[in-house]
């Protein structure tokens, strides 16, 4: 009877398990692209926490750094395409609007802060962000501080930077005095491959971007003047000469360059932003050597100036996929945002500051970088708008790209970087509004 006893209770598990199974493939199954790698495994560990809760599948595709479109373009097409993916604002949803679920019933819109942090068209809800980031200049605090007690130090201390000016005068007597320091530059070197480039190409380009629209009271445009193209240029030219490696040696640097110049204290400075922490902190640096400057080009009045924040990262569900497959998609991510599991992986894991109502309490990231942005902004200044989600394609970013890398290596001028920002805006908009 006991043998029989558990036979059955043998069978009647399997049979459990068999149903569990095919309820979790009748729910439906999630495929993420993932557009950012550095959060690659945090994103597998939650797949795979959710998939075991609940015994839907959910699978993460993570695009390699700077190939993300090409990915989606190739990812769409097949039968099990992406059930969740992400566009980098107005112009990115050009191109995939017509892929776009209206969000407006789901939990991850009706959790939203403001409709700041949405992609609306036609009263459709086509996107909503999922995080907001800032960027500026990365220092390490412990090598400034170092330099500020040197003998005929340009500054005593950090907050004496508030304009090009003095960044400039700072980075030039650091790369006079490199060796007195012990660093190679003061600036981590301008890798311009795939995993790099982004920083300057997109990046640095939203300054200028950013203060003529600003100064002609505009949020987009189908041709750039170029107004503030002498000032891209100061900052560029700052960065490729006060920097680790010589100018013409940029095309061969990576993004794990620059990152390893920084941690390793061979550089003062280095471009980046809040998603960089975790990187750094890896490496081994702690809280107390990480601060972030404003990204300074000379621009009247930049002395109020704050870091640049915004989003680029706005989640969407493929209203092609079946209709399964949505469902579980918008279960997911109520998940993923209403969960202790969920939110934690976010703010603490994942070091996010997100837009919804639901991470109000006790799941703010624990970032240095962040709370150097908190503190720009509780002195009063002015943070500078991600305006470059307008740049008209990834056609010009490139274009932009290639020009400032041709100048650095000296195989181009920088009428070449003029031509590129201008005309190829001018070009590439009109290509995408046809």
């Amino acid at each position: 009877m006991k043998k029989l006893l558990a036979l059955v209770l043998v069978m009647a598990l399997s049979l459990t398990m068999v149903a569990f199974t095919a309820n979790a493939q009748g729910a439906g199954s999630v495929y993420y692209l993932n557009f950012k790698p550095e959060q690659d495994q945090q994103w597998q560990d939650l797949a795979k926490l959710y998939t075991e809760k609940t015994g839907v599948p959910v699978t993460v595709v993570t695009a390699a750094s700077g190939t993300y479109e090409d990915t989606m373009r190739s990812e769409i097409e097949k039968a099990d395409a992406p059930t969740l993916f992400q566009v980098n604002g107005p112009v990115g949803l050009k191109t995939w609007e017509s892929y776009c679920l209206d969000l407006k019933d789901t939990a991850l819109y009706q959790n939203l802060k403001s409709d700041d942090f949405a992609l609306i068209k036609d009263g459709a809800v086509m996107g909503v962000a999922y995080v907001i980031e800032t960027y500026g200049i990365i220092y390490n605090k412990t090598l400034l501080a170092k330099y500020c007690a040197m003998d005929n130090a340009v500054i005593k201390d950090a907050s004496e930077i508030t304009n090009f000016a003095t960044l400039k005068a700072v980075a030039d007597d650091i790369q006079a005095r490199k060796a007195d320091l012990g660093v190679m530059g003061a600036f981590t070197s301008a890798g311009m491959d795939s995993s790099s480039d982004w920083r300057f190409k997109t990046h640095l380009a939203n300054l200028p971007i950013y203060y003529e629209y600003k100064a002609d009271g505009i949020t987009s445009t189908a041709a750039i003047k170029g107004s503030y193209l002498d000032n891209y240029k100061m900052i560029w030219d700052l960065y490729i000469t006060d920097a680790t490696c010589e100018p013409a040696m940029i095309g061969a640097k990576t993004g794990e360059d620059a990152l390893a110049d920084f941690t390793l204290g061979d550089a003062v400075f280095y471009q980046n932003g809040t998603w960089a922490y975790g990187d750094c902190i890896a490496a081994g640096m702690t809280d107390d050597d990480l601060g972030m400057l404003p990204i300074y080009i000379g621009a009247q009045g930049e002395e109020n100036q704050g870091l640049c924040t915004g989003s680029e990262n706005y989640w969407c569900i493929n209203n092609k996929a079946p209709q399964e497959n949505i469902d579980a998609t918008k279960a997911f991510l109520e998940w993923v945002i209403t969960s202790d599991e969920g939110r934690d992986a976010l703010a603490n894991k994942m070091g996010f500051v997100t837009p919804f109502k639901t991470f109000d309490e006790g799941y703010s990231a624990n970032n240095a970088l962040i709370k150097a942005a908190n503190e720009y902004i509780a002195a009063g200044k002015t943070a500078v708008a991600w305006t470059f989600t307008t740049m008209p394609s990834e056609n010009w970013k490139n274009g932009v790209g290639n020009a400032l890398l041709e100048y650095a290596q000296g195989t181009g001028d920088w009428n070449g970087v003029v031509t590129a920002f201008v005309d190829g805006w001018a070009t590439e908009y009109a290509a995408a509004n046809p």
